[in-house]
């Protein structure tokens, strides 16, 4: 009885720091997201580096209400973070990068692509018994 009570408390405590925790990357992340944007407004100018910058704010905020919908955090959303991070860098950074860092860069991007299709091949034929995400219907309906 009195481990159960423990349990119980600790699941509580576990889940108020954890909801915590995903406020302070949503508040942080939409500073951020506001504070680029004022910096557009502030040039006058918008570059694809920053659409690409505001991308990724979008994706943190995307899979920050996902696990907070849900409580699961696939492991692809994170992929495709890491996807448009290093694009991104390869943008801004190709005119003084060597020919060794881009092919490095631009194989790091092709194998998170082959990871994430392979992530997800993985999860359409072999699905976890009561996951429905594997469903097109349902991935349709879930933003998938």
């Amino acid at each position: 009885m009195k481990k159960q009570g423990i349990r119980e408390f600790n699941h509580k405590l576990l889940n108020l720091v954890e909801n915590i925790g995903l406020l302070v990357i949503g508040v942080a992340t939409v500073f951020s997201m506001g504070n680029e944007v004022l910096n557009m407004i502030r040039a006058m100018q918008v570059t694809l580096s920053d659409l690409l910058l505001l991308f990724l704010y979008l994706e943190v905020l995307a899979m920050v209400g996902l696990y907070y919908h849900s409580g699961k955090l696939p492991v692809r959303l994170p992929l495709y973070i890491a996807m448009v991070a290093l694009a991104r860098y390869l943008i801004l950074d190709v005119k003084t990068m060597d020919d060794w860092r881009m092919l490095a860069v631009t194989g790091s991007i092709l194998i998170l692509t082959l990871a994430v299709f392979l992530i997800r091949l993985g999860h359409v034929r072999f699905p976890y018994p009561g996951d429905d995400s594997s469903d097109p219907k349902q991935a349709e309906r879930s933003g998938e």
